[in-house]
């Protein structure tokens, strides 16, 4: 089985992941973030680094669905190669920090790789606000992730909103976080166990609201 998690910079993805992969024994693989040769100088320039830092996202996210399909084990993926695609490079690519050249390039190179592998069998999206992204960024203190503009943020929650309702095909679930802590708060992470329990393996289906006709 594959799950993904799906959501913006300092949404919770590798915080959950962690604890998904703990509480049901899955596989967790996570985003090469801290090591990632080409981060720092990404956020020190942005047009300068933006096709090697997408081709090296591409590459490290193939590779983890090449791991996932000679597996049997369960995986947990804290972000998946199409969000990848259709958010962050998309968005790149809106602001002008990829050419039109290297984003056709870029777009043949992940159709060929998409063509031999499947959707998750459940993505879990993280929905958040920016201010709730901003307070999380700045709790963790990356410090290459402190000059984020809040521009960049907002056009990235808006291709989420685009990728996960209008794009994206398989099966998701989302998880409003803005009033959840999910990593302190037991009643908080149960409640989003009820939900992917629900969704995996219909333990708790949603009950249908009876009629007027039938509560009278």
């Amino acid at each position: 089985m594959h799950i993904a998690i799906a959501g913006n910079i300092g949404s919770g993805k590798t915080t959950l992941t962690t604890m998904l992969a703990n509480h049901y024994g899955w596989s967790p693989h996570f985003e090469a973030v801290d090591y990632n040769p080409y981060l720092e100088d990404y956020y020190k320039d942005i047009p300068r680094w933006s096709f090697a830092l997408e081709v090296y996202f591409l590459k490290e996210r193939f590779k983890d669905l090449l791991a996932l399909a000679s597996s049997e084990k369960t995986m947990i993926l804290d972000r998946s190669i199409y969000e990848g695609v259709y958010v962050f490079t998309r968005n790149n690519y809106q602001m002008g920090n990829l050419s039109e050249r290297d984003f056709e390039t870029y777009m043949e190179l992940f159709d060929q790789m998409t063509e031999i592998v499947r959707y998750p069998d459940l993505m879990i999206y993280l929905r958040a606000s920016v201010s709730h992204l901003v307070m999380n960024i700045q709790r963790r203190g990356r410090d290459y992730e402190q000059s984020i503009p809040l521009d960049y943020l907002k056009n990235l929650n808006t291709l989420y909103e685009d990728f996960i309702y209008h794009k994206y095909r398989g099966k998701v679930l989302t998880i409003e976080v803005n009033d959840l802590d999910f990593q302190h708060q037991p009643e908080d992470f149960a409640g989003i166990i009820d939900k992917i329990d629900s969704q995996l393996f219909n333990l708790f289906p949603d009950e249908p609201v009876p009629s007027p006709s039938e509560t009278n």
